[in-house]
């Protein structure tokens, strides 16, 4: 395989993988950085700043403390009905059951048809609790079994200390949650495109043969005066408070920030959201599918063999602690024929002065055969398995 070729196959394999970690878990490359720290602190009850990609904390206050969070757990709503749906344009004929639940509304009616896509964007942008109800229903069949759903994506998120009792967030004993893992089941509902979309939209206009047309726009303000900002949602109920949890994205950086119990959660979002930007950027320390070198080849039908290592990393860090990181790769001075596809042949490390915070092996792009008569014999033999 030419360099063109191969070049080009990395562009591919680039363009379609998603960010990898390393082997080491992104809890582990925390501990090993000094502690992050940003300017501004929170009024919350509880709050939570973090990497959405490296996992890095900026700041927390409370982190674990289980609360309610009222309409912010239409995060897990939102995404539950996503990773559970094939069809996100199928149609809904509203349940009777969906009708007429307390809080806010965009007002269904039972018999009412509107796609899953039309009352995601009903239940994340006016946060209405009877959009909930009919996907809860469409979704699990009953809202029972759709909690159980939203459960067990909480805990693919990595949540720990959540129970949802609820898909709408209104006060309940048993609906739970922590800001740190409010954050987390954020942070993995932003990695899908079409839950990212929604959280973004600023308004949108929903069609109904029904009730005509409704003019949605969203609750979170942040969208039109955060640079950067992502989404995601608002929440309040008298025993959760205001709540707030918001993204956002720049060059590279994408941050998730929690408040829960939080008066004024615009403004302090705000000012934690900038304070990070103010001290710390993204660095791509390792690029996914990263070619590395040629190492020369003996024996073999070309004179040397490209490799690469596939797991990327990214870090968010202060200026200082980038010249603090080293890259260092253990490679064979050459290499003998035959050799096979993704080969593992050395490895790469990456040091913060003098910690371990990633591992990854280095493999070879292609397969060599041996020039050599004695394996050419070898290799026809074993093709045969005479």
């Amino acid at each position: 395989m030419n360099k063109i070729i191969i070049s080009s196959v990395f562009a591919i394999l680039v363009a379609l993988c998603c960010f990898f970690q390393s082997d080491l878990n992104v809890n582990a490359i925390a501990d090993t950085l000094p502690k992050a720290s940003i300017s501004a602190g929170s009024s919350a009850g509880s709050a939570f700043v973090f990497d959405a990609d490296s996992g890095r904390v900026f700041y927390e206050k409370n982190a674990d403390q289980k609360r309610a969070m009222a309409s912010t757990t239409k995060i897990a709503t939102a995404i539950t009905v996503i990773d559970n749906c094939k069809d996100l344009d199928a149609i809904v004929k509203v349940d009777k059951k969906a009708v007429g639940i307390e809080g806010t509304s965009i007002y269904l009616r039972a018999g009412e048809e509107l796609s899953v896509r039309e009352l995601l964007y009903g239940l994340m942008l006016r946060s209405g609790n009877d959009a909930a109800m009919a996907l809860a229903i469409y979704i699990g069949g009953s809202v029972e079994e759709f909690c159980k759903l939203m459960n067990k994506t909480a805990e693919l998120a990595g949540a720990e200390q959540t129970n949802f009792a609820n898909p709408h967030g209104l006060d309940n004993p048993e609906h739970y949650t922590t800001a740190r893992d409010l954050a987390k089941i954020t942070a993995y509902a932003l990695n899908n495109k079409d839950f990212a979309e929604i959280v973004a939209t600023k308004n949108i206009k929903i069609p109904s043969k029904e009730e005509g047309t409704r003019f949605l726009a969203n609750k979170n303000r942040l969208l039109n005066s955060l640079e950067g900002c992502i989404g995601v949602k608002t929440g309040y109920t008298s025993k959760a408070g205001r709540c707030l949890v918001s993204a956002v994205e720049r060059d590279g950086l994408r941050v998730v920030c929690v408040v829960l119990n939080c008066g004024p959660m615009f403004e302090e979002s705000a000012e934690m959201l900038n304070a990070v930007y103010e001290k710390y950027k993204s660095y791509e320390i390792l690029e996914p599918y990263k070619y590395i070198a040629d190492i020369p080849l003996e024996n073999g039908e070309v004179s040397s063999i490209q490799v690469f290592s596939k797991k990327g990393l990214k870090l968010s860090l202060t200026e200082q602690e980038h010249q603090d990181i080293k890259i260092l790769y253990d490679l064979p001075k050459s290499l003998v024929a035959p050799i096979e596809t993704e080969q593992e042949v050395g490895k790469v490390e990456v040091y913060y002065g003098k910690h371990l915070i990633f591992s990854e092996k280095i493999y070879t792009i292609d397969e060599v055969d041996s020039k050599l008569l004695k394996d050419k014999v070898k290799d026809i033999i074993d093709r045969w398995g005479v």
